[in-house]
C-alpha cells in the first residue's frame, strides 16, 4: 500500500470509527459523586481504609484490610444473617495510599438479582483549600433492565448520603453515632 493511501485511510478511520467507539464509552454507565471534606487528606484516608473509620460515618460494623485482595466488608445490618448484613464478602481490588481506593460492591439485600453480582466503587482523593479534601466516588459495572436499572437508581441516592455522612463525620469532629439505628435493627426476642 502507498503513503498517500495509507495516510487517506488512517484519517477515514479517525473521522468515522473514533465518534462509534466514544458513543460505546458513553454507553458505560456510572455514578459519579463528589465531596469536600473538612479534613486533610490523610485523615480522609483513614475513613475510607480502616475499620475503625468506616464505621465513623459509613456502616455501624466494618472489617476493611487495604491491601490488594483484603476484605472491604461493610456491614450495614450487623444482626443479619451471614450474607445480608450489608455489603458481605467485598474485596479492595486496588490501594494507592492517599489517592485512590477501589472495592467490590453488591446490591442491598432487597434487590437479589444483582445482590449475587458485583459491581466496582472507586474512591479517588484530591486536595481542596488547605486542610480539605475533595472526594470523587465513582461506580461502574452496571447491567441493563430489571433489578440492575433499580440498583443503579438506589445508589444513585445512597452513595450521596455517603458523602454527606463523610462530610458530617469531620465537620462535627465526632463519629456517627449508630446506637439508634441498631436498636431499630435489633432482633426481638
Amino acid at each position: 500500500m502507498r503513503i498517500p493511501t495509507l495516510l487517506a485511510c488512517t484519517a477515514f478511520c479517525a473521522s468515522t470509527c473514533s465518534p462509534a467507539l466514544a458513543a460505546d464509552d458513553d454507553a458505560e454507565r456510572r455514578l459519579v459523586k463528589e465531596a469536600v471534606v473538612k479534613a486533610p487528606i490523610g485523615e480522609v484516608w483513614k475513613a475510607w481504609t480502616t475499620s475503625e473509620g468506616i464505621t465513623s460515618f459509613f456502616a455501624p460494623e466494618a472489617i476493611v484490610e487495604a491491601k490488594p485482595g483484603g476484605a472491604f466488608f461493610i456491614h450495614m445490618n450487623p444482626y443479619g444473617e451471614p450474607g445480608m448484613k450489608g455489603a458481605d464478602d467485598m474485596r479492595v481490588l486496588g490501594v494507592q495510599e492517599n489517592r485512590m481506593l477501589s472495592f467490590t460492591w453488591n446490591a442491598p439485600p432487597h434487590l437479589p438479582e444483582t445482590r449475587k453480582q458485583r459491581t466496582v466503587v472507586i474512591v479517588r482523593l484530591f486536595p481542596a483549600a488547605p486542610g480539605e479534601t475533595r472526594v470523587r466516588l465513582t461506580h461502574v459495572g452496571w447491567g441493563d433492565g430489571g433489578q440492575w436499572d433499580q440498583t443503579y437508581a438506589y445508589f444513585g441516592r445512597a452513595w450521596g448520603n455517603v458523602l454527606k455522612n463523610l462530610e458530617k463525620r469531620f465537620e462535627e469532629n465526632k463519629p456517627f453515632d449508630w446506637k439508634p439505628w441498631l436498636e431499630k435493627l435489633k432482633p426481638a426476642k
